[in-house]
């Protein structure tokens, strides 16, 4: 089954006190090196939000088949400074499963 999750995360004001160049290199040390670590077993988009929601400021749209590789993605997202320092905070995690109907539905009728 493909999952889909959307995390939802506001960074916060000590982010933003940040020079634009020492988030880059945040990004660059940090975040950039666990989602390639993944990058075989999670995809993943990133998008801008802030002018259009009040609770989150990001988020990020992932697919994977495996969950296990997702849950360890984000156990090393929350070791990063980026976390730890609280630059960033998760505001919502949904996931859904792609066609998971169809995949019940043919799932039953083999059983029938």
């Amino acid at each position: 089954m493909r999952y889909t999750v959307v995390l939802s995360y506001a960074f916060t004001p000590a982010w933003l006190s940040l020079s634009r160049d020492e988030r880059n290199a945040m990004e660059e040390q940090y975040i950039q090196p666990v989602f390639a670590k993944y990058a075989d077993q999670v995809a993943a988009r990133f998008f801008d939000a802030e002018a259009f929601h009040a609770q989150h400021t990001d988020f990020a749209l992932l697919e994977t088949e495996d969950l296990q590789a997702y849950y360890h993605l984000v156990e090393e997202l929350r070791d990063t400074p980026l976390i730890s320092r609280q630059y960033l905070t998760f505001t919502d995690i949904r996931i859904g499963v792609e066609g998971g109907y169809r995949t019940f539905e043919v799932l039953t009728r083999a059983r029938e």
